[in-house]
């Protein structure tokens, strides 16, 4: 009992107990009873001088290469390892073998071709070679790895390759002589068709390209126009764009005039209220300071009567005393006075519920304000024709100046809101009665 090992290019053959036919095996145990051998797989360079004629009874040699080895497939090394691994692959009978089979193929192919169609297809005659030859050793196990087919060669008492060396140098000198003579034949041709051909593509060219330069200049001339016209229509389309946008900034501005006089009137009459507005309550201002000042005067008047009483009060002590009481009582009942008008105007304020606006209002038409403001629109719509509305009282007669105010009031309010667009205090139409009877108290 043993173990087999192989190398990477052999096989061992195992025969014997347990085996039917053969097995192959690259490493495994060999039991007793059993057998074994080595085969090497390398290939080998098969050089063979081979001899054949044609089927016109020409000799030729063929020396050839062919590199043989088994064929590495099971059924193949199968049928090498039972036919010819006891031989050694380069043994005498596996080359008598080889060679007869490339032998016998080869001049069975050449026995049926010229010897013009093996020299001149040499690939294909090559080809037919290895064909044949393969089908042959399939049988044997083995394979053609590749076939080297040298140049055909005459055999002893031929001379047939050597005419055929010296027919194609004859040919090939013939051939370069006569390559030489029309080289220079189609040379001096050539020169001169050149140039004539030269010369006529130098006048198909200038003709070209005056017919060229013609129409490119009545392109040049076409385009000018097209521009031309074209601008004309782009002046023409700007100038009533520019025509248009005249009217257009001229209409604008009519309408910007237009809102700024509407503007300005209403400032105006805005100034002119602002101006009323501010005349009255500086009159009121200038009431209240003069009455200030009239009660200041008189107060020091009283003291100057008062001192002057005292001084003489040191002679006449009654008489001094009934007119310093006098006195007195008319600084009070000054006082009083004017303590009244102080009560009655916060009497009025507290009416209209501490608008201050609105008891200007009533002060400026208690004192007649308005009916100097309606003397001053007359004067300033003078020569406008304005629409002017008259009216009077129901006739009956009053000695109560405020009643007859109120009476001529509400006429003269909507005429100013005709003329002045002034609407009238909220206030104004809705006082109470009772308002008015404080009032008039």
């Amino acid at each position: 009992m043993a173990f087999n090992v192989s190398k990477p290019n052999e096989y061992v053959v195992v025969t014997g107990a347990f085996i039917e036919d053969i097995k192959l095996i690259k490493k495994g145990w060999v039991w007793p009873w059993q057998r074994s051998s080595r085969f090497d797989l390398t290939p080998i360079n098969y050089t063979i001088e081979l001899q054949a004629m044609t089927v016109e009874w020409l000799e030729f040699a063929l020396p050839a290469v062919f590199t043989i080895g088994p064929k590495v497939d099971e059924a193949s090394l199968i049928k090498y390892a039972r036919l010819l691994a006891a031989e050694n692959v380069d043994s005498k009978r596996v080359h008598d073998l080889v060679k007869g089979i490339i032998e016998g193929e080869t001049r069975m192919i050449a026995a049926g071709m010229t010897m013009d169609e093996i020299f001149n297809g040499r690939r294909s005659f090559k080809e037919a070679i290895m064909k044949n030859v393969q089908v042959e050793l399939d049988s044997f196990g083995l394979v053609i790895y590749n076939a080297n087919v040298k140049s055909l060669q005459d055999t002893p008492g031929s001379e047939y390759f050597s005419y055929m060396r010296k027919k194609t140098h004859e040919g090939a000198v013939n051939k370069a002589k006569v390559d030489v003579a029309e080289a220079r034949y189609k040379g001096d041709v050539g020169e001169k068709e050149k140039q004539g051909l030269t010369r006529q593509a130098v006048s198909k060219v200038e003709a070209d390209t005056v017919i060229f330069e013609n129409e490119t200049k009545a392109q040049i001339s076409k385009a000018q126009s097209e521009l031309a016209t074209k601008q004309a229509e782009y002046e023409r389309e700007a100038e009533m764009a520019r025509i248009q946008a005249k009217l257009s900034n001229q209409s604008r501005t009519a309408e910007l005039q237009k809102v700024y006089e509407e503007k300005r009137q209403i400032a105006e009459v805005e100034r002119l209220r602002g101006d009323i507005v501010s005349k009255s309550k500086a009159n009121f201002e200038a009431s209240q300071q003069v009455a200030n000042s009239k009660l200041y005067e008189q107060q020091k008047v009283a003291e100057a009567e008062l001192y002057k009483v005292q001084r003489e009060a040191e002679a006449k002590m009654k008489v001094a005393d009934a007119e310093l009481y006098a006195k007195q009582k008319d600084a009070s009942g000054i006082l009083a006075k004017y303590q009244a008008e102080s009560e009655g105007l916060r009497n009025i304020l507290d009416t209209f519920n501490g608008d201050t606006q609105a008891m200007m209002q009533y002060l400026m038409m208690n004192n007649g304000l308005y009916s100097e403001l309606a003397q001053q629109n007359a004067i300033a719509v003078q020569g406008m024709q304005p629409k002017i509305s008259v009216w009077n009282t129901d006739g009956s007669k009053t000695t109560n100046p405020v009643a007859d105010i109120f009476k001529t009031l509400p006429p003269m309010l909507s005429t100013i809101q005709e003329q002045t667009g002034i609407m009238p205090p909220q206030w104004l139409a809705q006082m109470s009665s009772q308002a008015v009877e404080t009032t008039r108290k």
